[in-house]
C-alpha cells in the first residue's frame, strides 16, 4: 500500500476531525479518489459506505448523510486527500479508508484502488 490514512480519534458529538491520506504516488492522473467508511468491527467489504469523492476536475460529491458538515480536499501537488469532518454525528462512528482510484460506474462510484488500514472515529459523549 502505497499510502497512509491518519486522523482518527475520538470526538464529542458536534466536534470536528480532518483526515488525511498521503500517497508516496502521483494522485494527479487519478479520475477521482476519495473516501468510504465501514462500521467498526466489520471486514471491508461491499457494504462500505462512499463518504465523499473528488474528480481530477475538481468536482465534490457526497453522501446525503454528510452533506453540509465533511468537506474533501484533493492536492494533487502534495498527493494527498483530506477529509473534513465538521458537526460529528453518533452515526460518523465508523473506520475511514482513503482510495485513490474511484471510478463511475452508471451512478455508482466504484474504488478500484487499494485499501489501507483505515483510520478509526469514534464519536462518543
Amino acid at each position: 500500500v502505497q499510502f497512509v490514512e491518519s486522523g482518527g480519534g475520538l470526538v464529542q458529538p458536534g466536534g470536528s476531525l480532518r483526515l488525511s491520506c498521503a500517497s508516496s504516488r502521483s494522485i494527479s492522473s487519478r479520475y477521482a479518489v476519495g473516501w468510504y467508511r465501514q462500521d467498526i468491527g466489520k471486514e471491508l467489504n461491499l457494504e462500505h459506505e462512499v463518504v465523499a469523492v473528488m474528480t481530477r476536475d475538481g468536482t465534490a460529491d457526497y453522501s446525503d448523510s454528510v452533506k453540509g458538515r465533511f468537506t474533501i480536499f484533493r492536492d494533487n501537488a502534495k498527493n494527498t486527500v483530506d477529509l473534513q469532518m465538521n458537526s460529528l454525528k453518533f452515526n460518523d462512528t465508523a473506520v475511514y479508508y482513503c482510495n485513490l482510484d474511484i471510478g463511475r460506474v452508471r451512478d455508482s462510484w466504484i474504488p478500484f484502488g487499494d485499501w489501507g488500514q483505515g483510520t478509526r472515529v469514534i464519536v462518543s459523549s
